[in-house]
């Protein structure tokens, strides 16, 4: 499939989301076997992967909608919706949940004004949950941006946000 070719069919993909995609698929035996990869691309040109896009990486990879949407949401770093510039991700872990995450994330709450799933309103954090961070002997553990925070104390909550006072 040529370029153009492949554009004419997938006008939402970008051509360097395109180039990024083939450079992929070069080294698979078959289009589908770069989903993840492709969805990362989009997703860090985009910020997150709209319907739309599931629809142009589908058609471009030679699968179903339905398929690539079932990937997409099976991992929890594939944002469905728009995020913020920053995504919070706390663990609640039963490590974490022991060590006190509900505590950070009333913090968080308190200082952002956003409950799990909501962006504030500046659109700079997202905070959503997170079943694990793999780092369970340093509990409780969040990420924010791609920094992870490790035996995280509500009382270091405003100095890891950088003293948003959202609210």
């Amino acid at each position: 499939m040529t370029e153009t070719t492949s554009m004419q069919l997938v006008p939402t993909l970008s051509e360097e989301e395109l180039r990024l995609i083939d450079a992929e698929i070069a080294h698979v035996p078959y289009r589908s076997a770069v989903a993840i990869d492709a969805l990362k691309i989009v997703q860090q040109h985009r910020g997150w992967v709209s319907d739309e896009s599931i629809k142009a990486i589908a058609s471009y990879l030679d699968m179903s909608a339905d398929e690539l949407d079932g990937i997409a949401t099976f991992y929890n770093l594939i944002f469905r919706r728009p995020v913020g510039d920053k995504v919070i991700l706390l663990c609640n872990s039963i490590s974490c949940w022991i060590k006190g995450c509900d505590g950070l994330q009333q913090k968080i709450t308190e200082q952002l004004g956003v409950q799990f799933g909501e962006t504030t309103s500046d659109n700079r954090y997202t905070l959503l949950p997170v079943t694990c961070l793999g780092a369970c002997d340093k509990a409780p553990v969040m990420m924010v941006g791609e920094e992870l925070h490790e035996d995280v104390a509500e009382s270091s909550i405003v100095r890891i946000l950088g003293g948003s006072t959202e609210p």
